[in-house]
């Protein structure tokens, strides 16, 4: 499974929690601790908000322990509200469209988890991205799929309702297919200014969220980041988490088990 953390709060540079701390994202890449798979090498992303309402993105199919240029980005790119991904693939190809996070428009997305068996639900979850969106689905992955599925159910109005929406849909195909098939969607999106978290799974176990917040902002991460963890708070399942501009981070239900 693929790890990832996402920051919002004071501008500072991405190094701050991509490259620098102990168990930094590039470890994480190399020696997970909370994960099915320890690594994760097949791919890496990089997403971040400046003076323009898209997102900067930067995606590299070398693992993140591989990159030369991703020290030099984090340290001279500075951003309030950044994604970073380390991908370990499930069932579709090493690419540069398959890296995450996803971004279109002002909106961008990052996704650890997977769709029942995708090559037999794969025409059905893109059957939910409406029409004039299609044209914005280059890769092959479920989780752009998803993403594209979210903006396409009102995510512009109601973020969290559109979520809802598309997983419920999604919980549906799983649950009327074959005892193989499962959902795993511990996913962040964002429109730049807040970002919705969530940690959900239909007949599997979610993967690991955890959240740490102060006075400069909120990270969070697929694990935690560093050897405090009494300061680092799990995400429950089936719950979701809300870190806006100056409040203190929300966890709230998703969908009941």
């Amino acid at each position: 499974m693929c790890r990832w953390i996402a920051y919002q709060g004071l501008e500072i540079p991405l190094e701050h929690y991509v490259t620098e701390p102990k168990h930094s994202l590039i470890s994480q890449s190399l020696n997970a601790l909370e994960a099915t798979a320890s690594i994760n090498g097949d791919g890496f992303g990089l997403g971040w908000y400046g003076k323009f309402r898209e997102p900067g993105v930067y995606h590299e199919v070398r693992p993140a322990w591989a990159d030369q240029n991703l020290r030099h980005l984090c340290r001279h790119i500075r951003s309030h509200l950044f994604f970073a991904h380390a991908r370990a693939a499930t069932s579709t190809p090493v690419a540069h469209a398959n890296c995450h996070p996803f971004a279109y428009d002002g909106w961008m997305f990052m996704h650890n988890g997977f769709v029942g068996r995708w090559a037999r639900l794969r025409r059905g979850v893109e059957a939910l991205i409406p029409d004039a969106l299609y044209p914005a689905r280059i890769g092959t992955t479920d989780s752009e799929a998803i993403f594209l599925a979210i903006l396409g159910a009102g995510a512009d109005e109601a973020p969290v309702a559109a979520v809802k929406q598309i997983v419920l849909k999604l919980k549906r195909m799983v649950e009327e297919g074959e005892d193989e098939d499962r959902l795993r969607f511990t996913a962040a999106l964002t429109d730049g200014h807040a970002i919705y978290a969530f940690r959900y799974a239909v007949k599997d176990s979610a993967n690991t969220l955890y959240y740490r917040s102060n006075q400069h902002g909120t990270v969070i991460a697929s694990e935690p980041l560093d050897a405090d963890r009494d300061l680092w708070t799990q995400v429950p399942e089936n719950h979701m988490l809300i870190a806006e501009p100056r409040k203190a981070p929300q966890i709230l239900p998703f969908i009941p088990s």
